[in-house]
């Protein structure tokens, strides 16, 4: 995946397309239909015309999110940025240096969070870099718990943060990704530079934990239909058109599934409304 591209710069590459995207995106009634309309646009990206629906997905994929950074920032224009006291804390509170994560401690993150004035600007400031969300300690020794002694697979990884907080629990888990994030993504020698699709089919996993699978992606078909997989958990959103394949989710019927209102309270922050989906395979599938 190439580094993305400005508004200003898509408008430019086709005003016509983007005029058309601006229009579609007005019309849609509600977040169900922003939903099924990202699906739709990863699902007709074929014959002839598939560099013209890549260039709509990516015009449709650029307003969506900066949209969401002006409702989660609270800035419509300019620079989203830290004041020095709100990143200092943020730094020490979810961070062990720079942007590496740390398991972080649900005692100081209640004492504290509410203390930063500027915290809706987290997110918006490390999404780019491709961090959608934090892990709390409980959550990740609930998730090495729910997991056991299962081989156990990450796909969609990034830079394979949840995978060395699991494996410090002594999971046996790996990591796989296929690099598409490079120009914003540091992977780790951990990280196995393999598709979803591939991964699945190699390494057979009991358990596969994917952690914000983008919205109508087309891997997560691939592990219902995976038949070593017994238990699939999904850390994503409460909004179906934020993350995962809703479509996928709904037509599939060997797996119960649920969301997990106690795991789901663990993702941090709470103002991303996070959720937590755990996948069963029943014992007839």
């Amino acid at each position: 995946m190439s580094a993305r591209r400005s508004l200003d710069d898509l408008r430019a590459a086709d005003p016509g397309l983007w005029d058309s995207v601006q229009a579609e995106l007005a019309a849609l009634p509600d977040g169900d239909a922003l939903r099924r309309y990202v699906a739709a646009l990863g699902a007709r990206r074929a014959g002839s015309d598939a560099g013209r629906q890549a260039l709509r997905q990516e015009m449709a994929v650029a307003v969506i999110r900066a949209q969401g950074v002006a409702a989660a920032s609270g800035v419509s224009s300019g620079r989203v940025r830290f004041g020095l006291v709100n990143g200092f804390v943020a730094q020490r509170l979810l961070f062990r240096r720079g942007l590496e994560r740390k398991p972080v401690s649900m005692l100081w993150f209640r004492l504290l969070w509410p203390l930063l004035w500027q915290r809706r600007r987290l997110l918006p400031l490390v999404q780019p870099k491709g961090i959608y969300c934090f892990y709390s300690r409980p959550l990740v020794r609930a998730l090495a718990e729910l997991i056991g002694n299962a081989p156990c697979l990450e796909i969609a990884a990034g830079d394979g943060t949840l995978t060395r907080f699991l494996a410090a629990r002594g999971v046996a888990v790996g990591a796989t990704d296929d690099h598409s994030w490079s120009h914003a993504v540091t992977f780790g020698a951990d990280v196995e530079r393999r598709d979803a699709v591939d991964a699945l089919r190699i390494h057979a996993p009991r358990v596969v934990i994917c952690s914000w699978p983008p919205a109508g992606n087309t891997f997560e078909r691939q592990v219902f239909r995976t038949r070593s997989v017994e238990l699939y958990v999904m850390i994503g959103s409460r909004h179906e058109w934020a993350a995962g394949n809703w479509d996928a989710y709904r037509e599939q019927s060997a797996f119960t599934w649920v969301q997990d209102e106690a795991l789901s309270r663990l993702v941090l922050p709470p103002e991303l409304e996070a959720a937590v989906y755990v996948f069963r395979r029943r014992s007839d599938g």
